[in-house]
């Protein structure tokens, strides 16, 4: 089963996934982790998100690679990867169909004014979620980039409001 945890920024993704793993034995995949350990000690001022982009893609490859593996081992990849758009969530479900993977999409549905909240909790804290501090500005920014799973991608999904 591939589990795709979606959600905008300071929703509790990661929190989230942590439980999930708990519940159904699974191996988080957490997107930020990866770019923290291999991509942000590298990045010029100048890299913006194009420079970002690239570098999810490449360990999204190897993480298809490891799914695949796991689904072998008849164990849970939980995908923490933002997924904040469509097209995103769609590579991962069209990835999984081709395989013959059940997948289910996650959805946390929380306010805006909650999760800039924890945002702002887990910079000052530096807590078990956190790997970077995401700026007033970053945050302004994923709110435009987000994009909202619709009812065909929530269809057997999970949503989680609070």
């Amino acid at each position: 089963m591939i589990h795709l945890i979606v959600g905008n920024t300071g929703s509790g993704k990661t929190t989230y996934a942590n439980k999930l793993k708990q519940e159904n034995k699974g191996i988080i995949f957490s997107i930020d982790k990866w770019n923290n350990t291999l991509f942000l000690s590298d990045k010029k001022e100048e890299d913006g998100l194009e420079w970002f982009l690239e570098r999810i893609n490449r360990a999204e490859t190897l993480i298809m690679d490891l799914i695949i593996q796991l689904e072998n081992a008849n164990t849970h990849s939980i995908l923490d990867l933002g997924l904040s758009k469509k097209e995103h969530r769609d590579k991962f479900k069209k990835f999984a169909i081709s395989n013959g993977y059940e997948i289910r999409l996650h959805f946390l549905d929380i306010s805006k004014e909650i999760r800039w909240e924890r945002v702002k909790q887990r910079n000052n804290e530096k807590g078990v979620s956190y790997e970077f501090d995401v700026s007033q500005a970053d945050f302004d920014f994923m709110e435009t980039w987000f994009e909202k799973p619709n009812d065909d991608e929530l269809k057997d999904g999970i949503i989680i409001r609070t």
